[in-house]
């Protein structure tokens, strides 16, 4: 045990409260782990940091490549597009549910979930268990055999969709997922027009790049045929929560920059890399009539609200009160695996017959088998309901701690899908762009990893794994609010 010399009182009592604290953690999570973490507490003489909750698992011992080998690796083989978060990188080796493991042992809440891609938790026995039974019998062979896995997620997966969306096609990302909408709204209207939202995010591929609608994550490179109407925001928009006054903006694209046809109208229902926006009241259901009117197809992209994530409703359209031609989907289909989908009616499946359309990778077996995993998950953990009860306790708590710091101006989202939007001045809504990279830095130190976006980078993202419990929320505030406080 580490000596401490001659102590005060009160810095005896603190040690006291620490060796507790750390005794409690060996009972709870091991003696290598507890180990570990008290190194962080002793290092930190300040008693009142919030303890991350008790977590009976602990990770194997890590003996891989050092942050410091990685990092020079990344440096000189991977591509400088390629950022990361924090001044002080971690290197994660390891995970299990909603926690994360560093090289040391030390275990992380995961607030961020892979970008809003592990509904289930980390490395979940179920989808593992599916992923390791389908590489035993068959890795990969090719769509133009038959095979059971895609079939049967497939099935599965049209079973959670309204009205007659029920063909799917599998693809490997959310951009490609909406490449291929994109182009099967197109043809099966022979227009060329697509309407989407300012402060859109749909990918960054030829088309969807087009359809993305910040200049962070555009290229000087030809992006034809789409149009970007008004954000509906309620919180920086120019109509507030009005979704219909924003609405007229489409239709005015329509009579101003078309034909007056269109081929279709793509939206999330909570922008993700956005902000965590939720659109304004009544706009979808305003915009949606307004493109049918003229000819167009609804596409939701469900990339990040889907899976359960909003807790109110499998998916975020539902919450709109609106079904649309068109779903793509990805990231939480496969809790990591890299799946995506579009889901459409079939007739309008039936213009990729026109020509040969494939996709190698797409529907996998291996993919596929890890998909239907995830919906028998979310069903049997009902984690829907649990991202709705504990999403809905973790906004009230971030809400509270909005009427202590100025910082924060604006609170929102649904479920596990919510956003925390820093600013310097609440009346002029100035984006707090430093500051937030101090709390971010400053979660990190004290276990908490969360992540950030909006068009200013100045929005928490928090989009944890759906077995997020309210002991983790309160931790999660708890750091916030130690993190804000020392500003």
């Amino acid at each position: 045990m580490q000596r401490f010399g001659l102590l005060t009182r009160t810095e005896w009592g603190k040690r006291c409260i620490l060796r507790q604290s750390w005794q409690q953690r060996r009972c709870h999570s091991g003696l290598a782990q507890a180990a570990t973490e008290m190194v962080h507490l002793s290092e930190n003489d300040d008693v009142s940091v919030p303890k991350i909750p008790p977590f009976d698992y602990s990770p194997p011992p890590y003996s891989g490549p050092s942050l410091d080998e990685i990092f020079k690796k990344r440096k000189e083989f991977l591509s400088p597009s390629m950022f990361y978060f924090y001044k002080k990188p971690i290197n994660v080796v390891h995970g299990k549910m909603q926690y994360l493991f560093d090289e040391s042992g030390r275990r992380y809440l995961d607030a961020f979930g892979g970008i809003a891609t592990v509904n289930c938790g980390h490395c979940h026995p179920d989808v593992v268990e599916a992923i390791v039974n389908q590489t035993k019998s068959l890795q990969h062979s090719t769509i133009l055999y038959f095979n059971h896995a895609i079939a049967d997620f497939a099935e599965a997966l049209a079973s959670k969709l309204p009205g007659n969306l029920k063909v799917v096609f599998f693809t490997n990302s959310g951009t490609e997922a909406n490449e291929l909408a994109m182009m099967m709204a197109r043809l099966y209207t022979g227009c060329h027009d697509i309407i989407s939202l300012r402060n859109a995010y749909h990918g960054n591929a030829a088309g969807t790049m087009g359809a993305t609608a910040q200049s962070n994550w555009k290229f000087n490179v030809i992006q034809s045929g789409v149009h970007h109407a008004l954000n509906p925001d309620p919180y920086r928009g120019v109509f507030g929560s009005d979704g219909k006054q924003y609405a007229k903006d489409v239709q005015d694209l329509i009579h101003f920059s078309t034909s007056g046809r269109v081929a279709a109208f793509m939206s999330e229902a909570i922008q993700g890399v956005g902000g965590i926006i939720e659109l304004a009241p009544g706009y979808l259901s305003s915009a949606y009539s307004i493109i049918r009117d003229a000819g167009g197809l609804c596409i939701a992209d469900e990339v990040q609200a889907g899976f359960a994530r909003t807790g109110s409703h499998f998916w975020g359209f539902e919450g709109h009160g609106v079904v649309p031609d068109i779903v793509t989907m990805a990231k939480g289909i496969g809790n990591g695996i890299p799946l995506g989908a579009v889901v459409t009616t079939p007739e309008i499946a039936e213009v990729l017959t026109r020509r040969s359309y494939f996709n190698t990778f797409g529907g996998n077996p291996v993919c596929t088998a890890a998909g239907h995993a995830v919906l028998r998950v979310i069903e049997k953990e009902k984690l829907q309901e649990n991202a709705h009860v504990v999403g809905s306790y973790l906004k009230e708590r971030l809400i509270s701690l909005k009427n202590k710091h100025e910082i924060i101006g604006d609170v929102r989202g649904r479920g596990l899908m919510l956003g925390v939007e820093l600013v310097t001045d609440r009346k002029l809504k100035t984006p707090a762009k430093v500051e937030i990279l101090l709390v971010m830095e400053r979660m990190k130190d004290m276990g908490v990893l969360v992540g950030k976006g909006g068009f200013f980078g100045n929005v928490f993202r928090i989009t944890p794994p759906l077995c997020f419990t309210k002991e983790d929320a309160d931790f999660f505030v708890d750091v916030m609010d130690h993190a804000m406080s020392k500003i």
